[in-house]
């Protein structure tokens, strides 16, 4: 039997996508958790909304990238 080709990209695909989202959630803990010792409810609005924008130009650039390599 010959192996399946497009296993490989496309495990390495689905990794990234694992690790990007892991990196998400653990943002998002450690926000709620540094917002709860400072007691100061701008800090959780700007971790998350730093979470938000990194997870945007983290896939726009992928984005973007991907077409270069087209």
């Amino acid at each position: 039997m010959q192996p399946d080709i497009g296993v490989r990209p496309r495990r390495a695909a689905n990794l990234r996508t694992a690790t990007i989202l892991l990196s998400i959630a653990a943002v998002f803990f450690g926000g709620i958790i540094v917002a709860q010792y400072s007691d100061a409810p701008e800090v959780a609005i700007g971790v998350l909304g730093l979470a938000v924008l990194g997870f945007l130009v983290v896939s726009i650039g992928r984005n973007i990238g991907s077409r270069g390599r087209q």
